[in-house]
């Protein structure tokens, strides 16, 4: 069977309004014409930064998590260091912040990952997964709205963490199963999953 990658627009624009906007997203309202051409209703969260996500991973085959409580989910959440790129930055230079902000370690090696959509069905966000490795250690700088617990741990763990729900946030699983099943590919010692 042949899959095609690329298929043509199947939905029409009407008129697009903004119905809200801070520094960080803006909300749109779509009137639109949809797949069976019915009129509909779409909303959709523009997002002003890419996301970045970094799976550090040492000659040891560990990886660091930050833990921090969401406030959107009200809940504890544990993943990978990440934070966003505004329009001026650069995806790498943003995950070499982060990572050096949320645990205080830096690399000497970087590698993109790979591009997902967080939640494709009301967002158009973009994020971008890095893999640090030849790590350096050094001093956390948290932004004041982030209070982290930093935990290192075997990479199959991590795995273990992704499969049973102790991570949830989609970049995180996206990088760690990303690393766990295709390998660091740079000479780091990650040890994939059983």
């Amino acid at each position: 069977m042949t899959i095609k990658l690329d298929e043509p627009n199947p939905w029409r624009l009407i008129t697009a309004a903004t119905v809200y906007e801070n520094p960080w997203i803006r909300v749109e309202d779509h009137q639109v014409v949809n797949p069976a051409g019915n009129l509909g209703q779409y909303g959709k969260v523009c997002f002003k930064n890419q996301a970045v996500a970094v799976v550090a991973l040492d000659a040891n085959g560990e990886i660091w998590l930050v833990g921090q409580f969401r406030y959107t989910l009200d809940a504890y959440s544990w993943e990978l260091p990440m934070g966003g790129a505004s329009p001026i930055e650069q995806p790498l230079a943003a995950a070499q912040r982060e990572l050096r902000e949320e645990t205080g370690l830096s690399a000497q090696s970087w590698r993109h990952l790979l591009r997902v959509h967080s939640s494709n069905s009301v967002t158009d966000e973009v994020g971008h997964v890095y893999l640090a490795t030849q790590l350096t250690p050094g001093e956390p700088m948290p932004e004041d709205t982030e209070q982290l617990r930093v935990v290192r741990l075997p990479l199959d763990e991590a795995v273990e963490w992704a499969g049973d729900g102790r991570i949830t946030d989609a970049m995180s699983i996206a990088g760690i199963l990303h690393v766990a099943v295709r390998g660091a590919g740079d000479g780091a010692a990650a040890k994939t999953a059983r």
